[in-house]
């Protein structure tokens, strides 16, 4: 144990001198913090250093107070998880009259995802209102019956937030402040505001030819429940231990947030189960930041990676990070490659779905994976049977079945793990 904060620290440094990561991470065990380091700058033009009271845009880790401040309301009988969203939006259309609280929570409500939109890029720089963010996608068609899929929608939380400021009678910020962020103690965390002076606050930079430019701006009226929220790691665990505490919610209320509904998804967290291991967990983006948070339940377990450079890093090395916290490494970057037959023993197609699949290949001595319609790319051993890419930052753990043999695979990118069987 006492090598993992070095083991830690090595993975972090190597992402972030090779320029691909800027940030603070924090990782605590069982009530004590292993490691909590800042890496790079928070402001390039100022030389201020990254540390752990940063100020990070969180991105879409901020569903998950959204959906806790939902439960409130619920455990107040404020709202009703099974009533349509028209009780709260009473010019919803008619084609929402099953779009249910509970299916905005999980996403399987249809409502199509705002910021996929074509006009997206020109609408983010202007503000808005809850109300006429909600006139963007009133309008558009469902993506399939409430309650028949599952697809990711920004969309979704923000019509929670409208929920969450007319139930409460109080603003999505102050009533988070009132419930959540100020009984755990949580002083620097809040809805970010593009006019607001906020000391420590990491300006969001971007990778660009020859070097690192200013990220593009948003109109952080625009996110709202869905990814408004700034932190620090230092407060983000306050948050886990409070929330996993039982100190914001009754544990069925916590049991309902953190049991999938459907493809893994709960409400606002994905909830993970591999190799007997359980994982709650989040990634965000804005222009400028990516972030990533997990929580092992069983093992009291925290991984907090806040980033202010855009990329797919904080994604990669809180998988790693959770991986070597949970003290299954057997190889760590930087350690002999796993031998031949090790290698050969991964290589098949894996099967995502009827129409994809990863095919896993050794190529000169080195593993590589390629998914269907994507060129191949290199593997990075990081602990035993995970693997990363440096060039996307998606990770592959491989699955064991009760022979000991490769059974299959699980697939985290982009803040999701599919999971695969080999054929």
């Amino acid at each position: 144990m006492a090598q993992d904060p070095d083991r830690m620290d090595r993975l972090v440094r190597i992402a972030a001198e090779a320029g691909e990561f800027s940030g603070s991470i924090l990782v605590a065990r069982d009530g004590q913090v292993l490691i909590d380091r800042g890496y790079g700058l928070a402001n390039r033009e100022w030389l201020i250093p990254n540390e752990g009271d940063t100020r990070f845009r969180l991105g879409s880790i901020t569903k998950q107070f959204t959906a806790v401040a939902i439960m409130i309301l619920n455990e107040r009988g404020l709202v009703d998880l099974d009533a349509p969203v028209k009780t709260w939006v009473t010019d919803a259309p008619a084609a929402w009259d099953q779009v249910t609280v509970r299916r905005l929570l999980a996403h399987t409500a249809g409502v199509p995802n705002f910021t996929s939109f074509d006009d997206f890029q020109a609408q983010k720089t202007l503000p808005v209102t809850v109300d006429s963010l909600i006139a963007r996608f009133r309008d558009h068609p469902l993506d399939f019956a409430p309650g028949e899929g599952r697809k990711y929608s920004n969309s979704g939380y923000v019509l929670l937030t409208a929920i969450i400021e007319k139930a409460s009678g109080k603003s999505y910020a102050d009533f988070l402040a009132e419930t959540i962020f100020q009984p755990l103690g949580m002083s620097n965390t809040g809805y970010d505001s593009n006019a607001a002076v906020l000391p420590r606050r990491a300006s969001g930079y971007a990778p660009a030819a020859g070097g690192v430019v200013n990220a593009d701006y948003w109109d952080m009226s625009i996110p709202q429940g869905a990814g408004g929220l700034y932190s620090t790691t230092h407060d983000l665990l306050k948050w886990e231990q409070g929330l996993f505490g039982g100190q914001l919610l009754r544990p069925q209320s916590l049991t309902l947030l953190t049991t999938p509904v459907r493809d893994q998804y709960a409400f606002g967290v994905f909830v993970t189960k591999a190799e007997g291991n359980t994982t709650v967990a989040h990634s965000g983006g804005l222009d400028g930041f990516n972030t990533y948070m997990a929580y092992d339940p069983d093992r009291r377990m925290t991984v907090i990676v806040l980033g202010n450079l855009n990329g797919p890093a904080p994604d990669s090395l809180g998988a790693s990070l959770l991986a070597l916290s949970r003290e299954d490494m057997s190889q760590v970057e930087g350690s002999s490659p796993p031998a031949p037959e090790v290698l050969e023993s991964y290589a098949g197609i894996y099967q995502l779905t009827p129409t994809s699949s990863i095919t896993v290949s050794v190529v000169n001595g080195r593993l590589t994976s390629q998914a269907t319609g994507e060129n191949g790319v290199e593997l990075d051993p990081v602990s035993a049977d995970a693997f990363v890419s440096r060039k996307d930052g998606h990770r592959i753990t491989f699955t064991r079945g009760a022979s000991g043999g490769v059974a299959g695979l699980i697939h985290h990118r982009d803040g999701q793990d599919e999971i695969a069987r080999i054929t």
